[in-house]
């Protein structure tokens, strides 16, 4: 099937595609930080329920009180998952210091601190969201630690 403002599009983003999110960041790591930290669903979700994302500490600790009311809907919680994960990467590249993003070769993002431990944010923002544990706050302040 022909459709030209497909086919348009694909010609002005192919480029885009070419190169893998990991290798990205180097070039423009704030330009990344800036589109991992947008975590649309979950700001939406948690704004329903009065809560504000502010992208600090308390915020998470507001995050783990929040009744976990995502779990009611199987198709949109690995996406909230995925998206507290963002989240709390966000929160601890913005307040813990030597901090930053980085992108596995697959295009996985997780939190490399200063001492050079990487943090998994993703896989325990999914825990959090699917078990309640680990709590982002409790991650947070491990991340801190280091």
């Amino acid at each position: 099937m022909n459709i030209p403002f497909l086919d348009n599009w694909r010609k002005r983003h192919d480029s885009a595609r070419s190169q893998p999110l990991a290798s990205t960041v180097g070039g423009d790591p704030e330009g990344v930080a800036e589109l991992l930290s947008e975590c649309e669903l979950l700001r939406a979700r948690v704004g329903q329920q009065g809560l504000d994302l502010d992208d600090t500490p308390a915020s998470l600790e507001a995050l783990d009180q929040l009744p976990p009311r995502w779990r009611d809907d199987p198709e949109e919680l690995p996406w909230l998952g995925n998206d507290a994960g963002l989240y709390l990467g966000t929160v601890i590249v913005r307040t813990v210091r030597g901090a930053a993003w980085h992108v596995w070769p697959g295009g996985h993002p997780v939190v490399r601190l200063a001492s050079g431990r990487e943090v998994n944010v993703v896989e325990a923002g999914l825990d959090w969201a699917v078990h309640g544990s680990p709590e982002l706050s409790q991650v947070y302040a491990e991340a801190a630690e280091a």
